[in-house]
């Protein structure tokens, strides 16, 4: 039996996952990563960094962020506790889905993973209190890489679902460029990533 189900997604090269929950009057077991059943369904990164992100209530926005250069990384994003929204931007010029955006819904309770690959820019939006966010990245972090583009940007327009005023954000992602200001300078090339 397959460990993992993958969803399709309308994202070049993004993979949403499900993991095969083993559940009883006690509880439930799941193998949320295996490297093994991981290559069999595609991905073959060697994820070297874990990073847990906690957000204290609903509203918190995070990103859209993404490192570049020799620093870009790939993360494999789980939900442990709570729901977000989270918003993926393909910003890899060449790629088949290049601007394009989606979403996905991501809870503790449905257990969906969500590969994000180098080359795109990656947010969410925290839809209950007390979330618990993990990711393992491809790549060590380097604030000398990162960047990001803003959650308000234009082509956002509507997929966010909640309104302008009601995000809590960091002063860093208050003064991210919009999608147009980014494109001026885009480092990322599909292939070359």
């Amino acid at each position: 039996m397959a460990k993992f189900m993958v969803h399709p997604t309308n994202l070049q090269d993004v993979k949403l996952l499900t993991p095969t929950v083993h559940g009883d009057q006690r509880g439930f077991f799941s193998e949320s990563y295996t490297a093994r059943d991981f290559k069999e369904v595609g991905i073959r990164q060697d994820f070297v960094q874990d990073n847990h992100s906690y957000s204290r209530q609903a509203g918190v926005l995070r990103g859209l962020h993404f490192q570049t250069g020799e620093a870009a990384q790939t993360k494999l994003i789980r939900v442990v506790t709570g729901v977000v929204y989270d918003v993926l931007v393909d910003l890899r010029q060449g790629s088949p889905t290049y601007l394009k955006t989606e979403g996905y819904l991501l809870t503790g309770h449905n257990q969906r993973q969500l590969l994000v690959p180098r080359g795109f820019a990656h947010g969410f939006v925290t839809l209950t209190d007390e979330v618990h966010f993990l990711y393992k990245c491809d790549n060590y972090y380097c604030k000398q890489a990162e960047g990001g583009i803003s959650w308000q940007t234009p082509e956002l327009a509507g997929i966010w679902p909640l309104a302008v005023d009601q995000a809590l954000l960091s002063p860093k992602d208050t003064q991210l460029p919009t999608l147009a200001e980014f494109r001026q300078n885009n480092p990322f090339v599909y292939g070359k990533i």
